[in-house]
């Protein structure tokens, strides 16, 4: 038994350019950041105006993945905001200046399907997925060749 656990380490002790998938994974590190920080972010366009708060961020669990970012847009001190669930693909985070970029025209979020706080829609609906990713001119959640966007 012992001489099994011996062989596995014994791996871990050979030369770094055996494990060359190793090095790319290092490089991204940077960009992990916990969630608690991108909740609650303030969500900018291109041309820095201000769209709305990231409200919470649904996960794909199974896969790992981020699937949306719910965004909080319009209203007064937080009541009657519309949220929106906007694919997470359409996001780039900035970590210095803590805020997330929204990568889409004013106008395609002013005219998205929305929801009340109270009241989210399933999410696990794949009709309902489909609509919100082809609103915003992508491939549906699970067909994306996107592949490392988490």
């Amino acid at each position: 038994m012992l001489e099994g656990k011996l062989g596995r380490l014994s791996y871990l002790h050979q030369e770094k350019s055996e494990f060359p998938v190793a090095e790319p994974r290092l490089a991204r590190s940077q960009h992990i950041v916990p969630a608690k920080k991108v909740i609650g972010s303030d969500v900018i366009d291109a041309n820095s105006e201000y769209l709305g708060v990231v409200e919470d961020l649904v996960v794909d669990a199974g896969a790992g993945r981020i699937v949306y970012a719910v965004l909080s847009f319009g209203g007064v001190i937080g009541r009657g905001d519309k949220c929106f669930a906007i694919p997470w693909s359409s996001f780039q985070f900035h970590l210095p200046e803590v805020c997330v970029v929204l990568n889409v025209d004013k106008k395609l979020l002013e005219s998205a399907p929305g929801f009340h706080r109270g009241d989210w829609p399933d999410m696990t609906d794949s009709t309902w997925g489909t609509s919100i990713h082809k609103h915003y001119g992508l491939a549906p959640y699970g067909e994306d060749t996107t592949g490392d966007r988490r």
